[in-house]
């Protein structure tokens, strides 16, 4: 674990020495071609050349190397020179000093201005004071796809912190329960309650919870909710949808019956949760021995003979299974078929139907969902 430790510190060491080597790398570069320059006009300036001819032509002289003629003509002509060199050098020598008073400021400016504005640039644009931090957390940077479990525990983290953001509650809790997490889902939906207010949905969606939490079972403390929100909204869907579900499991079927029939009276054509209630409502045999007829059927087969009525419901029956034939996009008609071919008796019928509305609707995924529910319920789910 030390070792672990020790070696973040030594890249950073090693990130720092890699700094200031290429720091003093762009330094030298600035300074190297100023010194040349200064060394250059020094070594070329013409009156020491001169100077250096003129001790020359002496120790020549001393020698016996050149006569003396020749040395005293050559000695004329480079004094001539050197008085014409030497009119000219308080001009040069201004120069130099003006050069080495420019090169050291620049040499200053290199020293401390480079430094100071790398600081400058990277202080606004780099993060000198973010810390290390371990990698399951790098996985929560911005820009980078997150799973539905770290959202969840960020959206917790910050509900411990604001336990009064009654938005962030009523987002959470229905997360929960599609994560199979319902005891926390029943905590987050009593919290959306408190800081979000009464509402038919919010105490409807409460019970789901508990009901969930239950494995199903419609508790009493679940009913006490749907019954809160059915207080609050008669049309509330969840709500009549569990009473109906309650009344099942209490082994009254009949009331079950009546409060579903009345939800599919009122419910909307394209309601989503329609072919769930129609299947609860097949279940619990809405009809007696009749396979899922309208209430004017019903009502009309009541004082027939007991074969005059099956024969009607065949017929019924075989006309059903026509249209669908014909258009099988029906997925509430595939369910009534399955469910009279099962009241009838008729198991391997009810198979084959099933088999038929599944290749009819292959195509829909959301009708197949639908129909894969409804035939669950009534059995017939492998």
């Amino acid at each position: 674990m030390g070792a672990v430790r020790a070696l973040p510190e030594a890249c950073q060491m090693t990130l720092w020495f890699v700094f200031a080597l290429m720091t003093v790398a762009a330094i030298f570069a600035v300074l190297l071609p100023l010194g040349r320059n200064g060394r250059a006009q020094n070594q070329g300036s013409e009156v020491a050349v001169y100077k250096d001819q003129l001790a020359e032509i002496e120790r020549d002289l001393a020698a016996g190397l050149i006569p003396a003629p020749d040395a005293e003509a050559a000695r004329v002509e480079i004094s001539r020179r050197l008085l014409a060199a030497a009119a000219s050098e308080p001009a040069i020598a201004i120069a130099p000093q003006s050069n080495l008073r420019w090169r050291r400021t620049a040499a200053v400016l290199a020293l401390a201005g480079l430094p100071l504005v790398a600081i400058g640039v990277y202080m606004p644009l780099g993060s000198p004071k973010l810390q290390d931090f371990p990698l399951a957390q790098r996985e929560r940077v911005p820009g980078k796809a997150q799973s539905l479990e770290n959202l969840v525990e960020q959206v917790q983290q910050h509900l411990e912190k604001n336990p009064t953001d009654g938005r962030g509650w009523n987002v959470l809790a229905p997360v929960l329960q599609r994560l199979g997490r319902f005891d926390d889902a029943v905590r987050a939906y009593r919290n959306s309650l408190t800081y979000n207010g009464e509402s038919a949905e919010r105490r409807a969606d409460l019970g789901e919870a508990l009901s969930a939490a239950a494995g199903g079972v419609v508790t009493a403390e679940a009913k006490s909710e749907f019954e809160r929100a059915h207080a609050l909204d008669a049309d509330d869907p969840k709500a009549n949808y569990f009473l109906g579900l309650a009344a099942e499991q209490d082994g009254r079927k009949d009331d079950a019956a009546s409060i579903w029939r009345a939800l599919l009276a009122k419910a909307p054509a394209d309601a989503p949760w329609r072919a769930l209630v129609q299947t609860s409502l097949a279940r619990v045999g809405g009809g007696g021995t009749m396979p899922a007829l309208s209430d004017q059927t019903i009502a009309a087969s009541k004082d027939m003979a007991e074969g005059d009525r099956n024969a009607m419901v065949r017929g019924m029956v075989e006309r059903l299974a026509t249209r669908l034939k014909q258009n099988g996009d029906d997925v509430d008609g595939w369910l009534r078929l399955v469910r009279a071919y099962l009241v009838m008796g008729e198991r391997d019928k009810a198979m084959g139907a099933s088999v038929d509305a599944r290749q009819a609707i292959a195509s829909d995924a959301e009708r197949l969902r639908q129909l894969n529910e409804g035939l669950k319920t009534l059995g017939l789910g492998g």
